[in-house]
């Protein structure tokens, strides 16, 4: 495959699934609707939230991974770097794909939510737009120790299995709805700590239109680099974990 086609793959695998799984966050999550004098909560919930980021990459993966590999994340390129399953020479240009394709998504995604009538012209705030975050902008209040903690654990547990799933001895055509299944959970146990990143390229789409402007964009904006941070520290780890298991080429 030539680059440019896996660097279209990679910047569309990542435009569904920040436009699936942070669009679910944004708009289903908590959907109500007015019945009497109340309002009933139709909203999928942290759950439903889950499922829909693990299966964007699990369609995904069967639609575009065959062409680039299905990273749609820079702590995964990077991991599979240290794992020897990619090439260090396209790991930048990966890179750039995948946060071309989530800032795109989220562009999309924020249209979309400012287009609701019933909230007016209230903003999209920090939390409501699927940002991650430490401390105040913790869905949970967890502090900055407990999210890069469990940003680099879980990163590192999604790369180990993308190892080991794609690995040579592994059995053929199960390692999208493995993936699929792994980042369901990882949302699982994650979301009310961090809002779930484990992926540099979705925080930074996310952070840069939440609650558009400059005063409420720097709060997100500030605690991105932690979103960066722990899951490549985390990829390596889980690439180096993998490669030790499996052999950089199955060897």
């Amino acid at each position: 495959m030539s680059l440019a086609r896996k660097l279209s793959a990679e910047f569309i695998g990542t435009f569904v699934l920040v436009f699936g799984g942070c669009g679910s966050a944004v708009l289903a999550a908590s959907f109500g609707v007015p019945v009497g004098t109340g309002v009933v909560n139709l909203g999928i919930a942290f759950a439903g939230v889950s499922l829909a980021f693990g299966l964007t990459v699990l369609v995904m993966a069967y639609a575009v991974g065959h062409i680039s590999g299905g990273h749609f994340n820079p702590a995964v390129t990077i991991g599979l770097v240290a794992a020897g399953r990619a090439s260090p020479l396209d790991a930048g240009p990966y890179i750039l794909a995948q946060v071309a394709g989530a800032i795109a998504a989220a562009g999309v995604l924020y249209v979309i939510a400012t287009g609701n009538m019933a909230a007016g012209d209230a903003p999209i705030g920090v939390g409501s737009f699927a940002t991650n975050g430490y401390d105040k902008l913790s869905p949970g209040q967890y502090t900055l120790m407990s999210a890069a903690l469990i940003e680099v654990v879980l990163t590192a547990i999604f790369v180990i299995v993308i190892v080991g799933v794609t690995s040579k001895k592994a059995p053929a055509g199960f390692a999208p709805l493995a993936i699929g299944f792994a980042l369901t959970l990882i949302h699982l146990i994650s979301i009310p700590v961090t809002n779930t990143s484990v992926n540099p390229a979705r925080s930074t789409g996310v952070a840069l239109f939440a609650d558009f402007g400059p005063e409420a964009t720097a709060t997100a904006m500030s605690q991105l680099w932690l979103f960066w941070a722990a899951p490549i520290v985390g990829g390596i780890i889980g690439g180096l974990i993998g490669r030790l298991l499996q052999g950089s080429q199955d060897e």
